[in-house]
C-alpha cells in the first residue's frame, strides 16, 4: 500500500537557540529570511522561512515548554542543527489514517496556525494541518512528519523567494549512520519509497520531483566534506543540507569568506550554519 497523500520533501526544520541570532546568520549566507512567525500557543515556537520554488527551510526557536515542543527541546539541550524533515500532505487526515492502516501510531493530526506579515504591509495568517510519525520511528535519528498547507499564498510569498545566492530548491538532506543502510531501509519502509545506492551512500528519494535522502557512513561522509566544512557538524543524525542554485559562482559571491569551494560546489561548514552543513550545487 503507497502512501497516495505524501508528496515529497516540503520543508526541513533547523532547531536554534538563538532565533534572532540564527536569522541574521542565514541572512549573511546570501538567503532572504523572513519576518519572524510565532505559532499557536500549543505549539511554543517562532520561525522563520527561507522560501524556494516548491519547498523551503525553517529555523525554529522555542518560546515557551510546551508538550508539542518537548522533542525540540530534547534535541537543544544537546546541540543545534536539522531537527526533522516534513513532507508534503494534501490530507493531513487521511495520510495519519494511512499510518494507522499500517500499525503506526500518528501524532494528529494537529491544526495549528501563525500571523504573516505581508509585503503590502497588511496582515495575513498561515494554517496548517501536520501529523508526526511516532517519535520512535526516526531514520538515521532524523523525525518526519507531514505538513497541510491550507494558505500557500501565505507561506509562498514572491518577494520571499528571491535569493542572492540565487537558492531554488532542497535538493537533498544528507544523513550520518554507523548503519547507513539499515537507516535507509528504515525510511524506505516509513514512506514506501525505495532504497537505490549512490557514490557510497544509500539513496531513498522522497517522492515527486522533491529531495532526496542519503545516508553515509562517517568515513564515507567524511570524503565526501573536507574537514573545514565539517566543523562543528553532529557525529550523527541529519548532518547537512543540499540546495540547488541557479548560478554557483552568485553562491560563492554571497557567501564570501564563509564559502569553501571543494569538488564542483560550495559549502557552508557547520559551525556557521547552526550545526547544518549547507552545501550549494548547481
Amino acid at each position: 500500500m503507497s502512501l497516495k497523500h505524501i508528496l515529497g520533501v516540503d520543508h526541513v526544520v533547523v532547531t536554534v537557540r538563538n532565533l534572532d541570532a540564527a536569522a541574521a546568520q542565514w541572512r549573511t549566507l546570501g538567503f532572504t529570511v523572513s519576518p519572524r512567525g510565532t505559532h499557536s500557543p500549543q505549539m511554543g515556537t517562532a520561525n522563520h522561512t527561507m522560501m524556494f520554488g516548491a519547498d523551503y527551510l525553517e529555523l525554529i526557536g522555542v518560546l515557551q515548554p510546551t508538550a508539542q515542543n518537548q522533542p525540540t527541546r530534547d534535541l537543544l539541550a544537546r546541540r543545534e542543527g536539522i531537527e526533522r524533515t516534513a513532507f508534503t500532505t494534501d490530507d493531513a487526515a487521511a495520510g495519519a489514517a494511512d499510518l494507522a492502516a499500517r500499525g503506526l501510531v500518528p501524532l494528529g493530526s494537529v491544526h495549528f496556525g501563525r500571523p504573516v506579515d505581508l509585503p503590502n504591509g497588511q496582515k495575513s495568517e498561515a494554517k496548517f494541518n501536520v501529523f508526526r510519525w511516532p517519535l520512535n520511528e526516526a531514520p538515521g535519528g532524523m523525525r518526519i512528519f507531514a505538513c497541510q498547507h491550507l494558505t500557500r499564498d501565505t507561506v509562498w510569498i514572491p518577494e520571499l523567494q528571491q535569493h542572492a545566492n540565487r537558492a531554488t530548491r532542497i535538493a537533498a538532506v544528507e544523513i550520518l549512520s554507523a548503519d547507513p543502510k539499515g537507516a535507509a531501509q528504515h525510511m524506505s519502509r516509513l514512506i514506501d519509497e525505495p532504497v537505490a545506492s549512490a557514490e557510497g551512500a544509500f539513496r531513498v528519494h522522497s517522492g515527486g520531483k522533491r529531495a532526496d535522502f542519503l545516508f553515509y557512513d562517517a568515513a564515507t561522509f567524511a570524503r565526501r566534506y573536507p574537514d573545514a566544512v565539517r566543523a562543528g557538524a553532529a557525529p550523527d543524525g541529519a548532518v547537512a543540507l543540499v540546495i540547488g542554485t541557479a548560478d554557483l559562482a552568485a553562491a560563492a559571491k554571497a557567501l564570501g569568506a564563509a564559502g569553501i569551494a571543494h569538488d564542483g560546489k560550495v559549502s557552508v561548514p557547520a559551525k556557521a550554519a547552526n550545526g547544518a552543513i549547507v552545501s550549494f550545487v548547481s
